[in-house]
């Protein structure tokens, strides 16, 4: 199994256990475990391959990631109740994810096109699809709109994997080195709670002043 074979195995696996987590925390049965688990887990990957027109999507040709997510829906299904904190337990799976997934779909974007804007496009976008999916099944506040930086750390993950592969650092590296800097900037944030500056309103013109 190559590094990035690992990487989307592994993204998938984590992301489904966030959605399985989403789902204890809305005390579902285990059917909605098994649908939020894999909504979240080939959600992102989904959607990417659909962007890049390949065909067939993922799962389709590889159904075995199917089979990782209803196998990981069930082990949360029985176990979330040991967790003292799903909550926290669910944030930093995701962030795991995340990282795996910012880098892969950053490889996949670019062995596709040859395009770094693409790959690090793909890659922002499978990182953070599966999250939002889940986020909008569940009712929770999506990742989009918390104050903790998420995305920024997808564009790093992706960058950074994407710059690397470009300046010829072999594959396992580069892909290392993209998964360490998205998780330890999503590390970070929940950390240390690092945020991006906000807008912030600025008060209205008097109608007069407005030439």
């Amino acid at each position: 199994m190559t590094i990035l074979e690992l990487l989307d195995y592994a993204g998938v696996a984590v992301f489904a256990a966030t959605g399985a987590l989403s789902a204890s925390r809305k005390q579902l049965d285990v059917i909605g475990f098994l649908f939020l688990a894999a909504a979240t887990g080939i959600g992102g990957g989904t959607f990417r391959d659909l962007v890049l027109g390949a065909g067939p999507v993922f799962w389709v040709a590889k159904p075995t990631y199917l089979i990782v997510c209803v196998a990981v829906g069930l082990v949360v299904f029985f176990t979330a109740h040991l967790f003292e904190s799903r909550y926290r337990l669910l944030l930093w799976f995701d962030a795991l994810g995340m990282a795996a997934y910012s880098v892969m779909g950053a490889a996949k974007g670019l062995a596709a096109t040859g395009s770094p804007a693409v790959a690090i496009t793909t890659g922002v976008m499978t990182a953070s699809v599966g999250g939002i999916l889940r986020d909008v099944l569940a009712g929770e506040p999506t990742i989009l709109l918390r104050p903790e930086i998420y995305v920024t750390a997808a564009l790093t993950g992706a960058s950074v994997f994407t710059v690397a592969g470009l300046a010829g650092v072999p594959l396992a590296a580069a892909s290392a080195a993209g998964f360490v800097a998205a998780f330890l900037v999503r590390g970070g944030a929940l950390r240390f709670g690092w945020r991006i500056p906000v807008y912030r309103p600025r008060p209205g013109r008097h109608p007069d002043d407005v030439m």
